[in-house]
């Protein structure tokens, strides 16, 4: 079923299907005109029809937050104590912080931090409901002092509510797809309107982020999960493992290994099959490892790690931190054997929310520093002007700004 493949023949397998979010534009592009022109109204019909909601507000009552937290069993509430501090500890190291200088006479520069107002956060509750999302959303935002962290998820799950109030979070709405994101972007009376819009969702949700993102801020637009590992040895089991923990996600999702040792390629399409004839996600994973997922062998690990940064995955493992230097593309990089893609899921800290399809090339995951704005400042004396005044002048006139330059020269004449 995993196939094994030499790295020449791997091109067809490193390119990504193309997300069809041309088709999914089409059909939520009615439902944020709707949400934009009729606001409420259209929210609860398309709760009604999307989500299940028999409600009259898509907004959750804190009673029933809370009730769902004070249900939420002890092991589970101390999961979420330990996985939140590291998740706080590594937010606030991601924080840009405030800085000024002189670099002449008169001459002061900086920069002042400062949260955006409201995000709204997306919490997938279909196959999977997820609380690590609502840990990972959250946490960054009230790192940075958001005032205003709002949830929202399709369905009513105690993991999800309860997570949210012991978090804090005190706006919860049930709301799923396109109409949830609209929501956010255009504000109804019901749902504050969103500077920021984070979490991962389906092709619906990608695609309204996409038709949104000059409304609103977003994180990213997603496709579907994936990750590499660079293996030139190691434990079948181990590795098998961490490629299924990938494949169940999605039958969209992808789990490919790059070696160069052929008898371990071997032993871990061997220990694939076997574990997944007990995994209870077997007909999802199954799908996955089927259709998009592979042994790649490599001639070298330095070959893998280019191919590796040719697809920029979402998630990327490799053996020993001397190969990090190599690495120029990825969301989030895991390292040594014990360096499980789960851990990153819960609880070590990163975050979790990463740039899929190839984002990687771009930007790196969630952080704390998508939640605020680095604000420029400066302060000239009259010197510090006048030694500028030259330049100033003679970059106004020669763009043709006139004006430009006689703001400066009158304050010196």
């Amino acid at each position: 079923m995993l196939r094994i493949l030499e790295a020449r023949l791997a091109g067809r397998l490193l390119k990504r299907k193309a997300v069809r979010l041309a088709e999914a534009e089409a059909v939520v592009r009615p439902i944020l005109e709707a949400v934009r022109t009729r606001g409420d109204r259209a929210l609860i019909e398309y709760g009604r029809r999307f989500d299940g909601l028999d409600a009259r507000s898509v907004a959750v009552p804190q009673s029933v937050c809370e009730a769902a937290a004070a249900r939420l069993s002890r092991e589970f509430r101390s999961a979420v104590a330990l996985a939140s501090r590291n998740i706080r500890a590594f937010a606030r190291l991601q924080l840009p912080v405030a800085r000024a200088s002189q670099p002449s006479a008169g001459l002061r520069l900086g920069q002042i931090i400062r949260p955006l107002d409201t995000v709204g956060a997306y919490i997938p509750s279909g196959r999977y409901p997820l609380p690590s999302t609502v840990m990972m959303t959250v946490i960054p935002a009230h790192v940075a002092g958001v005032p205003n962290v709002c949830v929202t998820s399709p369905r009513l799950v105690d993991e999800i509510l309860g997570t949210a109030w012991m978090l804090g979070v005190r706006q919860v709405f049930r709301m799923g797809g396109a109409h949830a994101i609209a929501a956010f972007a255009y504000g109804t009376r019901t749902v504050p309107r969103a500077d920021r819009i984070v979490g991962p969702g389906n092709i619906y949700v990608a695609a309204a982020k996409k038709l949104l993102a000059g409304e609103t801020g977003i994180d990213f637009v997603a496709g579907p999960t994936e990750i590499l590992i660079v293996a030139e040895e190691g434990d079948p089991r181990w590795l098998a493992a961490d490629m299924l923990a990938q494949a169940e996600h999605d039958t969209d999702a992808s789990a490919i290994l790059l070696t160069t040792s052929r008898p371990l390629a071997e032993a871990v399409r061997t220990e694939v099959t076997r574990q997944l004839q007990t995994l209870p996600t077997a007909d999802v994973a199954r799908v996955a490892i089927r259709n998009n997922s592979a042994v790649i062998l490599t001639g070298s690990t330095e070959e893998a790690i280019e191919l590796a940064n040719r697809f920029a995955p979402e998630h990327l493992t490799i053996p020993h931190p001397a190969l990090l230097k190599q690495v120029r593309h990825a969301g989030g990089v895991f390292i040594g054997d014990y360096s499980t893609e789960a851990a990153g899921d819960y609880a070590s800290g990163p975050n979790h929310v990463l740039p899929t399809s190839g984002a990687a090339r771009l930007r790196g995951g969630l952080s704390a520093a998508d939640f605020v704005k680095v604000i420029s400042t400066q302060q000239l004396s009259r010197a510090a002007l006048k030694r500028l005044a030259p330049a100033v002048a003679t970059l106004a006139r020669a763009e043709g700004l006139e004006a430009h330059a006689r703001s400066v020269e009158v304050r010196l004449s």
